[in-house]
């Protein structure tokens, strides 16, 4: 399974974003895409899961009220829509593909990332 993410850019501060992502394929082992975020030096953070089996979508805090998880036209495409960004927003972004379990999407697969950056 190969995934891919796109539409990372530099914006200013309370500007907005849509990244998109995109699975190969869909094996038995994965029912979920998910989007996770990472800065220098930080672990890497959980921003939203989607069960892409009925459309369920979870967000971690980080998430939670500007970001909205939504599936693309076909079952194995994801968009994040990332709106009133703020600088902390400031990472790079992967998108994983995954097996639904406990209420999260556990990655198995990931892509190379896509950066934003924010600026105020």
């Amino acid at each position: 399974v190969h995934v891919t993410e796109s539409g990372g850019d530099s914006v200013q501060a309370g500007g907005s974003l849509r990244l998109s992502c995109v699975a190969s394929t869909f094996t038995y082992s994965v029912n979920c895409l998910g989007w996770f975020r990472q800065v220098p030096g930080k672990e890497r953070e959980r921003v939203a899961d989607l069960l892409t089996t009925d459309g369920t979508a979870v967000y971690a805090d980080s998430g939670k009220g500007r970001f909205t998880i939504s599936q693309g036209d076909a079952e194995n495409t994801v968009t994040l829509q990332m709106n009133s960004l703020k600088p902390d927003d400031t990472a790079l972004y992967y998108c994983a593909a995954g097996f639904f379990l406990d209420g999260k999407c556990v990655p198995g697969y990931w892509g190379q990332g896509t950066q934003v950056t924010v600026s105020s």
